[in-house]
């Protein structure tokens, strides 16, 4: 069993969680339901995201149960979150005991300042690319739809969720399980997509 928590807050990009959130739930649904995926909020009342969409929550910071997958979407509401010590100091406490940390878009900006991708290698959406750099002690990586490092995963913006949750579900459970889910959400980029392997080192 694997238990996914994403993360919700007011001005989430909706695709940067709901792409992943597709392939997190059909993956467990090919796996007869042998794995939970939960959106966490900091507080119970719905969440208004990024382009207007309204989301409710399964759980709170305080209340959801352990997981083994985290990932923090970007969009507009990242500019404010990255202030919010509540959020920040939920990331840093969470991610230091899950197996895989993960974000897409500026979700990488929260990352950093809650301390999982400092130091490290990670992709961003790429009209952000300069400011995440710009905080220092990261490694901004500008041509990869995602990068894998250690256990921490980060994709660039919006759509590239999907890439990066496919890889991940491949590591978790086999490269055959990724494909038959990518078949089953018809998800057929071209030029093809090469989900097997991140970018090399």
């Amino acid at each position: 069993m694997t238990a996914y928590g994403i993360l919700i807050f007011e001005g989430a990009e909706e695709l940067d969680f709901v792409g992943p959130w597709e392939v997190f739930t059909a993956s467990s649904m090919l796996r007869e339901h042998t794995d939970t995926v939960r959106l966490i909020a900091e507080h119970p009342d719905a969440v208004r995201c990024n382009k207007g969409m309204r989301v409710l929550p399964d759980h709170t910071l305080d209340d959801h149960p352990a997981l083994d997958v985290l990932l923090v979407p970007g969009g507009n509401g990242t500019r404010r979150q990255v202030s919010n010590p509540v959020l920040i100091d939920w990331i840093r406490t969470t991610a230091a005991h899950t197996t895989w940390t993960t974000s897409v878009c500026t979700g990488a900006l929260l990352l950093h300042e809650a301390g999982p991708a400092r130091g490290r290698r990670v992709a961003t959406h790429h009209l952000f690319e300069d400011t995440l750099q710009a905080r220092g002690d990261v490694t901004v990586v500008r041509d990869a739809r995602y990068v894998v490092d250690g256990n921490l995963v980060t994709s660039q913006g919006v759509s590239a969720g999907i890439d990066m949750a496919l890889w991940l579900i491949g590591r978790l459970h086999g490269r055959d399980h990724a494909r038959a889910v990518r078949r089953y959400i018809q998800y057929e980029p071209a030029p093809p997509y090469l989900a097997d392997e991140p970018v090399p080192a």
